[in-house]
């Protein structure tokens, strides 16, 4: 029995169904949680994982968690296209790029993500429904101190302290992957592998946002080709556009255009 929390723009989540659909492992189960209604911080869904994040992958009755984790698992234990390169060099760059995600990355996307979009979706709710959805992220989540950050994005947006400096890490990241892509076709090499899967997901998230301004026209070549080979796999879209709500993608692209303007400015691109 195979059964996957997740949620529909949660990266992590997209992360992972894009693993399993590469390997062409289809769940048993798919249990969508709405992490804006705050439907993560049950207590039924912290005894799964007490970080209230998802995704949690249920093998057997075993847990997985942990998004890269769970896509070595996945790429460990069942059959299909092997997901990492075979050359040990190459390998270790997959791992530098995964590595590169958990620590930087990821939490960078946090932040950018709700002072462009989320802010303003979960300032839709009631007054003690806000407070009591900003209260109910557990002191250990995304980062350590995400627990009071999330709630100063909400409440200063761009100009919550160090906001800049995320935006302008989450850049430099994009110009290391175009420098990496320039010798290959894919990010570790010329084979497609895990370090592709999990950095799909925060390319596909400034896309989402309308913020493609960071790597086309010239901007990062590499980049654009690399998302433009992404985007042609027949797992993309079933599983990153697809298990999007139609209102959430709405939402991302309206606020995320409207975000435009001061994440250029940021990263000098006015």
């Amino acid at each position: 029995m195979l059964e996957l929390y997740h949620h529909g723009s949660s990266v992590c989540a997209a992360k992972v169904r894009f693993a399993l659909a590469e390997k062409g492992v289809v769940p048993d189960a798919m249990h969508y949680l709405d992490i804006l209604n705050g439907e993560q911080f049950t207590e039924e869904y912290r005894k799964i994982n007490p970080k209230a994040v998802v995704p949690a992958l249920l093998h057997d009755d075993c847990i997985i968690l942990e998004s890269t984790v769970i896509c070595e698992y996945v790429n460990d234990v069942f059959d299909g296209l092997d997901l990492v390169p075979a050359d040990p060099l190459q390998r270790s760059q997959m791992l530098i790029w995964t590595k590169a995600v958990d620590e930087q990355l990821h939490p960078a996307c946090g932040e950018l993500t709700f002072v462009s979009c989320h802010r303003h979706i979960v300032m839709r709710l009631p007054p003690e429904k806000l407070e009591e959805f900003l209260n109910s992220t557990p002191a250990m989540s995304v980062t350590a101190t995400w627990h009071e950050r999330k709630k100063e994005i909400v409440r200063l947006g761009f100009d919550a302290p160090g906001i800049d400096k995320t935006i302008r890490l989450y850049d430099s990241y994009l110009a290391k992957m175009d420098e990496a892509l320039s010798t290959s076709d894919w990010l570790a090499g010329d084979t497609f592998s895990l370090a592709d899967v999990g950095l799909t997901p925060y390319v596909n998230r400034l896309d989402m946002l309308g913020m493609d301004g960071m790597w086309i026209a010239g901007r990062l070549p590499n980049v654009e080709r690399w998302f433009e080979a992404i985007k042609s796999r027949p797992t993309f879209k079933t599983e990153f556009l697809d298990w999007c709500p139609e209102k959430l993608t709405s939402d991302l692209k309206t606020f995320g255009t409207q975000s435009w303007p001061d994440v250029k400015r940021i990263i000098g691109l006015d």
